[in-house]
């Protein structure tokens, strides 16, 4: 069972060389977690691949549950780099393609992957606002992709069903349920039937 920090306030890096630190922990972080797994990173090895002492890498994370929430955060972020408002002709194609990307990318590294998930739920779990800001983000760069530029009520139901749906089969094809064909087909699916228009 991974470390849970005591309440203590995680550290944020303000300086160009702490911001550069910091991203080193992250890098060490995700290429450890994707050898070994959550449960078998140890936190020495992770100061020692980043070349920062222990307590710098307690003072930013105090647990690996903020730690490798963190590098989802991350991770995320490589996502939301599109500007808001772009014309999007296919909605469903949009979507699906966006998600298929993403599930690949976490395909090639299951340990990594499922240890992000554990992290985040764990920290969600806690009370934690920035996981709960992930998916106010993770929804918005699905809205982009849809094309989405004001969400109703009803678009947000939409969305959010279907990253339900998504991260469902996400969690089967990386514990080796689905095939990457199912998981890709249901994909599609899932957004040809959640992303029809409103009015039909």
């Amino acid at each position: 069972m991974p470390r849970i920090a005591e309440g203590r306030p995680a550290a944020k890096p303000s300086s160009n060389v702490q911001k550069d630190r910091y991203q080193r922990i992250l890098r060490a972080a995700a290429k450890l977690g994707a050898e070994h797994g959550l449960d078998h990173v140890q936190m020495n090895d992770v100061a020692r691949q980043a070349n920062v002492a222990i307590a710098t890498l307690y003072r930013y994370f105090p647990s690996k549950v903020d730690l490798f929430s963190s590098v989802m955060r991350w991770r995320v972020g490589e996502y939301d780099q599109e500007p808001d408002g772009a014309a999007v002709a296919d909605p469903v194609a949009g979507v699906a393609d966006l998600l298929i990307r993403i599930s690949r990318e976490m395909v090639r590294m299951p340990k990594l992957s499922l240890a992000m998930i554990q992290a985040n739920s764990q920290a969600y779990a806690m009370g934690s606002q920035e996981s709960a800001f992930d998916d106010v983000r993770f929804a918005r760069i699905v809205q982009r992709a849809a094309g989405m530029s004001e969400v109703s009520e009803e678009g947000e139901r939409q969305v959010r069903l279907i990253i339900s749906c998504w991260f469902g089969t996400l969690v089967s094809l990386l514990n080796g349920r689905f095939s990457v064909e199912d998981a890709e087909d249901d994909i599609r699916a899932a957004c040809a039937l959640l992303l029809r228009p409103l009015d039909d």
